[in-house]
């Protein structure tokens, strides 16, 4: 399980009465774009909305309305009456609560939206606007925000880290963090010990096998002990025309030695040799330590993943339309 979805499902089931805050609506330069969301509780937070003013704004009209004096009651409603428990049933009555200077809160119901504008007003400095819809969270609407978490883990696209050395170490603490799906793979199962807990593990003695099993538009980074199985892997993948980032780490010279036995015996071509990179994260910087050449990587192949993302793609979409992206 992706470990988004994971801590989106702990919190649910452990913070009480929640609210979640959705950018509903922007306009000009805004620090998030529309559909990220976050959710609030009485004492925590997950995900963000841009974070500055604007989101401790909506942070604390979102405990207004968690702890108004009709929240209270229905919290306080045994089971069988009307609900009870830790979370509220929703109610049709409007939010008991005045918002802050420069908001403008219409009511839906048990649903607030607001309409911020960041400037000098608030502290903020972007010169947009953003239309905020804050909504407590019911059974349903937890259901909708746990499948849509889950439609989003599924369609996250994969990175796929052949060694599990030093450098491909850092490269999957660094990709860990980031909306993707990580597989190491190798073929010493020691070398695969001490891996972040939300990457995925493949110990093969065919790691080249990998290569052919991997969905359209998966990033390939190829960094093992082993230079020649180093190109059996390469080899594989620039043959898929379908890849979005195929990458060697090493110096010139290996990249010479292996355009030469992939033109000669690996039956390879001169385009789909220039689809290769190497070495990994460029050369304009010259700090070779694990997590330099890491950070570089994982900022390329996030670059590269992006501009590859189909603009015909369906995103998925949280509970109110706009695309899962807290």
């Amino acid at each position: 399980m992706n470990a988004r979805v994971q801590s989106l499902k702990i919190f649910l089931a452990s913070a009480g009465r929640i609210a979640v805050v959705e950018v509903a609506g922007t306009k000009g330069s805004t620090p998030r774009e529309k559909g990220a969301f976050m959710l609030v509780s009485g004492s925590a937070t997950f995900g963000t909305i841009g974070g500055g003013q604007l989101e401790y704004m909506a942070i604390d009209k979102a405990r207004q309305m968690l702890f108004s004096p009709l929240e209270e009651m229905a919290a306080e409603r045994p089971e069988g009456v009307g609900g009870g428990g830790a979370r509220p049933k929703k109610m049709s009555s409007t939010a008991a609560t005045t918002p802050p200077d420069g908001f403008a809160a219409p009511s839906r119901g048990r649903d607030t939206t607001l309409d911020i504008a960041l400037g000098p007003e608030i502290g903020q400095c972007c010169g947009g606007r953003v239309e905020v819809l804050i909504r407590l969270v019911d059974a349903a609407l937890e259901a909708e925000l746990v499948a849509a978490a889950e439609a989003e883990e599924a369609q996250l696209p994969h990175v796929y880290i052949f060694g599990g050395g030093h450098v491909g170490q850092a490269l999957a603490s660094a990709v860990a963090l980031l909306p993707v799906h990580v597989v190491v793979v190798e073929t010493r199962a020691e070398a695969l010990e001490g891996m972040p807990g939300t990457v995925e593990t493949s110990l093969t003695p065919m790691p080249e096998a990998i290569v052919r099993r991997a969905p359209a538009g998966s990033a390939f980074v190829v960094l093992t002990p082993d230079h020649a199985l180093d190109f059996l892997i390469v080899a594989e993948a620039l043959k898929r025309r379908d890849a979005a980032y195929v990458g060697m780490i090493g110096s010139r010279t290996k990249k010479a030695t292996f355009r030469n036995w992939f033109l000669k015996s690996a039956d390879g071509s001169e385009a789909e040799f220039a689809r290769l990179v190497s070495p990994i994260g460029g050369d304009a910087v010259k700090d070779k330590r694990p997590q330099v050449i890491a950070a570089l990587a994982a900022a390329q192949i996030m670059t590269v993943l992006a501009a590859h993302a189909a603009p015909s793609a369906t995103p998925s979409r949280a509970p109110h339309g706009g695309a899962m992206a807290g």
